[in-house]
């Protein structure tokens, strides 16, 4: 399984030396409060460290810098307890190149009337404290996230983890390496792209792989790990022999096991986490990855077809978002157009993440039409049902462009004998009619990234992060 390494976020409080050493003890007691209650309360995926007080240009300004040069910082999370006079936090503002997030609360819930006085208005000054630093970031374009709420809320909660999970996507996107094996499927438009102007703006490193490189790894896996994982697969699947004999059957599958080792070697060697194969460029393959390719995507991997190392590098992106539930490639396939039930078929040829599988995935050996090979084996299931979001990215030659789409997914109420690959149905938001034809007007590819446990939110907000253009469907 691909992890995340170790992971923290600065929790940095704003105030000023106005107020006296004794108020400043009292912030430093809240702030700690405040960050315990965060950390204990089962929300976050990440832990919330206390730094010293930003009572200076100088202090900010450092803490700023050691928040970038430390790998396992992911972010800072700033709160203004007092007024923080916001001129203090322009050099070390300017100067984090990590995600920030103003974290707009009080350590009090509610105002105690009875006992007001100005002592307590001089110490809980975030309303006031707010706009100030609020104008900065926004005066710098920081592009930071704003969240308002009472610290001890759990939807404010979750809303700090939604952004976390954002900022180490945005900090892991820099570590992105893709496969490519092989080249783009030929005469096809969206899966053309700039590696070189990916790397910049996101961090992504593309790599070209003859397929012959791969295939050497391939063939060197021996024939005691195949059948290791091949009864590994007997207790994870079902067995759906079809018209095939036992032997022929379970030949096939081994190939996809053979190739699961290879292609997993290929990448941990490499340290590539996401990939792209293509059935126009198999030399040496007996088969066209399916079964292997599924299993290597609920590892965390990224993938597309067809050599479309966008999408891919999004599946991973996505991947990390969402801790990897729930969220994988995707391609847009038939419509259902009858009235009141209209929706999207989506499923590939072979490669449907099973991390959206709702039953027991079953192995199945089929034909493919494609690629002039043996017939793959590939893991056939329905998807989830739930409300999600689906990306896709498109390269316009001047610049990248993010389509983003809320969409509800649900589960197949109807069996599909004939059809040999797992499948996943939803309608897009806002309405089937709308959602399509302004996802064709604004230029949306047919390879997307679905995720049922990510939010638009989360999506625009690494966007805005990545200085990215978006077009949001909901």
């Amino acid at each position: 399984m691909l992890e995340v390494g170790k992971k923290e976020f600065w929790f940095i409080v704003g105030s000023q030396h106005l107020y006296g050493e004794v108020a400043l003890l009292e912030v430093k007691k809240d702030a700690q409060v405040i960050v315990d209650g965060l950390n204990n309360s089962g929300k976050l995926s990440y832990p919330v460290i206390l730094q010293e007080l930003a009572v200076t240009a100088d202090k900010i300004t450092e803490m700023m810098k050691e928040a970038n040069y430390r790998d396992e910082v992911a972010g800072v999370i700033t709160w203004m307890h007092t007024f923080s006079p916001a001129k203090m936090w322009i050099r070390g503002t300017k100067l984090l190149q990590k995600p920030l997030l103003h974290f707009a609360t009080q350590f009090n819930q509610s105002i105690p009337w009875a006992t007001i006085d100005m002592d307590f208005m001089n110490l809980n000054q975030a309303a006031h404290g707010d706009r100030e630093y609020g104008f900065i970031n926004a005066r710098l374009k920081k592009q930071n996230k704003v969240v308002v709420g009472y610290w001890e809320d759990a939807v404010i909660q979750e809303k700090i983890a939604d952004w976390m999970d954002v900022a180490v996507a945005y900090d892991e996107s820099f570590n992105i390496k893709v496969a490519r094996f092989g080249d783009n499927m030929r005469h096809v438009a969206v899966t053309e792209g700039d590696k070189v102007e990916a790397q910049i703006q996101f961090g992504w490193t593309v790599d070209y792989f003859g397929i012959g490189d791969l295939v050497q790894v391939i063939d060197a896996v021996a024939n005691e790990e195949v059948e290791a994982l091949f009864e590994t697969y007997r207790d994870s699947y079902d067995f759906d022999y079809g018209a095939y004999d036992e032997a022929t059957w379970e030949a096939r599958v081994k190939v996809q096991a053979r190739q699961e080792i290879g292609i997993r070697r290929f990448l941990e060697t490499g340290g590539y986490t996401a990939f792209t194969s293509n059935f126009e460029d198999l030399y040496g393959m007996q088969q066209l990855p399916g079964l292997a390719v599924q299993r290597l995507m609920a590892e965390g991997y990224g993938f597309a077809g067809e050599g479309d190392w966008k999408t891919a590098a999004i599946d991973r992106l996505l991947k990390i978002m969402a801790h990897n539930q729930n969220t994988g490639f995707m391609e847009d396939y038939t419509y259902e157009l009858t009235a009141g039930k209209e929706a999207i078929l989506q499923s590939h040829m072979l490669e449907v993440d099973p991390t959206l599988a709702v039953n027991r995935p079953k192995i199945v050996v089929s034909p493919l039409s494609m690629g002039d090979r043996e017939d793959p084996a590939r893991l056939v299931f329905d998807g989830k049902a739930g409300e999600g979001v689906v990306v896709s990215m498109a390269d316009f030659g001047t610049h990248f462009k993010l389509l983003i789409n809320e969409v509800s997914a649900f589960e197949p109420t109807e069996a599909a004998p004939n059809l040999p690959v797992a499948r996943v149905l939803w309608e897009p938001k806002p309405n089937f009619h709308d959602g399509v034809r302004t996802w064709i007007e604004t230029g949306g590819g047919h390879h997307t990234v679905v995720s049922l446990n990510l939010t638009s939110d989360q999506i625009v907000t690494w966007a805005k992060l990545v200085d990215l253009e978006f077009v949001l469907i909901r």
